[in-house]
């Protein structure tokens, strides 16, 4: 790409005399990755700042550099008041605006993310469309599937992975949309055709500090310039305030819920483990969904994915099928397994909201106890882990505290804030600190109709422990354990 429209797309300045037509074969926001002909662009964060290493960047090959400030180098510097937002202008040129070809589809929220995500890809793909889909799980359209460390990727390597889906033939995009990268501007430059809110509690406060930043991160969402469509949540007070600012614009607003009016609603005719069977009304277009996800939640995230895909103008009878089609999401309260006559249930739960909501869902259909096993992640948000152990204390009968991801903290000092909160309302819990140990207390404690929650990790494939990552899946240690305690039986 030539170095001029790069200029003319982020309308920066120009520091230095350069050669309009000269080739940008690729762009680093990281000097050691930078190669020849590649666009270094300078970024300021928490910890470092790079252009401190925009020398380095132009040895390994940089040949010209996006800058905030004039740096004493000796190619060609681009100055912009802000090189987050340039970043993700110049990510998305580069690769050819690849949003602007495909029907792009964003999630918000503090839970309910994921299950969306896989909700509308199914009924998207019911009604005979390619579809890829972009969040926590990773990345997968066609028979490519690809793990990612980021909900959503940053705008370089999001870019590069529309453009594939694009190239593939892929039609509809769904992806999830942190609000890390909406404060980061990762997706400025995106191209919305409809933004789903799901909810908001308490979540990321070590990052945001108060709950009124994090809402504004997530409110970048839904100006009227980003988004086109928006779909909220009707029973959610942040929901209804994204559409009080949206009203008398001319920009389109649905809402769905179950306890105030929306244009969207369900009436539940039935609830059980196993899922929900409901009348799902859209605008007054009717249809009877028998869902396989349990719990009302689910049912909360059923009607934002079918609200969106109504406004994209798929037939009511393939959003029926699509939710109906769909068995499980990794991680979101699936259940992987039995013991003993019990239930055994992995959630990636790991806020208040998101541990009270799975636990109620189970507490409703479980014959004998229900049993928490959860930790909470080291070196992020402290206020939440007290509240965490509160809502498990008041809604099962019997928690095992243990590690989540306790990265650099001491896994007894995580679970010691959790007791402060659970011992509040109960002391029917036990604190065993090695996650594998933990689920084998947790299955040897098991009778006959309980149910156990293992919560917090969900799908997640590995435990961060000062700074490594070592192999951990909930499921498989599940498995491996029940197989063997099988084996011991003869």
């Amino acid at each position: 790409m030539r170095l001029s429209k790069i200029v003319e797309r982020v309308k920066g300045e120009v520091l230095a005399d350069f050669e309009w037509e000269r080739e940008i074969s690729s762009l680093s926001v990281d000097s050691r990755t930078c190669g020849k002909g590649s666009l270094f662009i300078c970024l300021r964060g928490n910890v470092t700042d790079s252009h401190l290493y925009a020398s380095e960047a132009i040895k390994n090959g940089a040949v010209a550099v996006l800058t905030e400030r004039k740096l004493a180098v000796e190619v060609p510097q681009i100055l912009v008041q802000d090189t987050r937002w340039a970043l993700s202008c110049v990510a998305a040129l580069f690769y050819g605006d690849p949003s602007k070809k495909l029907k792009v589809i964003a999630i918000t929220g503090t839970n309910g993310k994921t299950t969306v995500s896989y909700m509308l890809s199914s009924i998207l793909q019911a009604a005979g469309k390619k579809v890829g889909v972009i969040g926590t799980l990773g990345v997968r359209y066609g028979r490519t599937e690809m793990s990612s460390t980021l909900t959503t990727p940053d705008p370089i390597e999001l870019n590069k992975k529309l453009a594939e889906m694009l190239l593939y033939g892929t039609e509809y995009v769904v992806m999830e949309v942190s609000a890390h990268a909406l404060y980061y501007k990762k997706t400025d430059c995106i191209d919305f055709t409809a933004c789903i809110f799901t909810n908001l509690t308490q979540d990321h406060l070590d990052f945001f500090e108060t709950m009124e930043r994090y809402k504004n991160a997530k409110r970048r969402l839904f100006l009227g310039e980003v988004c086109k469509i928006a779909v909220l949540n009707g029973d959610d007070g942040t929901g209804r305030s994204f559409g009080k600012e949206r009203d008398g614009a001319g920009i389109k607003t649905v809402f769905y819920g179950l306890n105030t009016p929306s244009d969207a609603f369900a009436i539940i005719t039935d609830e059980g483990l196993k899922g929900s069977s409901f009348m799902l009304n859209l605008n007054d277009q009717l249809c009877r969904v028998r869902l396989n996800l349990t719990g009302r939640h689910n049912v909360y995230n059923a009607l934002a994915a079918a609200t969106c895909a109504r406004e994209l103008g798929i037939e009511i009878f393939d959003i029926a099928n699509g939710l109906e089609l769909l068995k499980e999401v990794k991680g979101r309260l699936q259940a992987v397994g039995q013991y003993q006559g019990a239930e055994i249930y992995v959630d990636f739960a790991h806020t208040p909201d998101g541990l009270q909501k799975s636990l109620t869902a189970l507490r409703q259909y479980c014959k004998g106890r229900l049993i928490c096993l959860f930790g909470c992640g080291g070196n992020r948000d402290k206020s939440k882990r007290a509240v965490m152990g509160e809502a498990a204390a008041k809604t099962a009968d019997f928690s095992i505290l243990t590690s989540d991801n306790p990265r650099y903290e001491d896994p007894l000092d995580i679970i010691s804030e959790i007791e402060r909160g659970y011992r509040r309302f109960s002391v029917r819990y036990v604190v065993v600190p090695d996650r594998k140990r933990a689920i084998d207390y947790g299955l040897d404690y098991l009778k006959k109709d309980d149910v156990l929650l293992i919560a917090g990790k969900g799908g997640e494939e590995y435990q961060e422990i000062m700074g490594i990552k070592y192999p951990f899946n909930d499921q498989d240690i599940i498995e491996k354990l029940i197989k063997r305690k099988g084996e011991s039986d003869f």
